[in-house]
């Protein structure tokens, strides 16, 4: 059976962080593709200012044009309602029924995936992998295992913790460092520079 990971995330720039966790669940997982899914109307993120979907798009297509198990999907950006990640698993799971579905999300979001909609189906649809914040200490082993364990035995699934070496990097750190006029193109893959200086983001 196939086997592919959506990898979730407003990727706001996307940076060589998000590059090596998808590497990492790739290699480690033996999975056959991992598919960036850039947010289209995050509920999470009503109150913040989010760059254009179709700009997050193209870097996130720039970063990984020459990776062979890479690719890019808009169909959460051209969703014209709120984006759920119910509704992106339906769909996929339908497009491609033969394939097993895994979902890729900081452990952030497994802290907070109770409120999240019809988390049921998402469980049902997907296996999920997730992996450590290094911009979240507060998520020691023991809080990690816990909150793993909780939602495995409330919603009858198993949890893969992708206990990976972390980068130090955010896309927070990165729009703030822009601002204060620091250099950033050390944290970006190659082209995604071009794109923010070009269309002029994060100043």
């Amino acid at each position: 059976m196939i086997k592919k990971a959506i990898f979730g995330g407003t990727f706001d720039p996307i940076h060589i962080g998000h590059i090596h966790i998808a590497y990492e669940a790739l290699y480690r997982l033996k999975l056959d593709e991992i598919v960036f899914m850039p947010t289209g109307n995050p509920p999470h993120k009503l109150k913040k200012y989010v760059t254009d979907g179709s700009l997050r798009y193209k870097m996130v297509k720039s970063a990984i044009e020459s990776e062979g198990k890479f690719t890019v999907s808009d169909y959460e950006i051209n969703r014209p309602n709120l984006s759920y990640t119910y509704n992106t698993l339906e769909h996929f799971s339908k497009l491609e029924k033969d394939t097993k579905w895994y979902f890729l999300v900081g452990m952030d979001c497994l802290m907070d995936i109770q409120n999240w909609k019809r988390v049921d189906d998402i469980f049902k649809l997907c296996q999920f992998i997730v992996f450590n914040r290094p911009n979240f200490p507060a998520f020691t082993k023991e809080s990690i295992k816990r909150q793993k364990k909780k939602i495995e035995d409330r919603y009858s699934t198993e949890i893969i913790y992708l206990n990976a070496p972390l980068l130090d990097i955010s896309s927070t750190t990165i729009r703030k460092n822009m601002r204060e006029g620091r250099r950033v193109d050390y944290l970006l893959p190659e082209n995604v520079s071009d794109i923010i200086e070009k269309f002029g983001l994060y100043r």
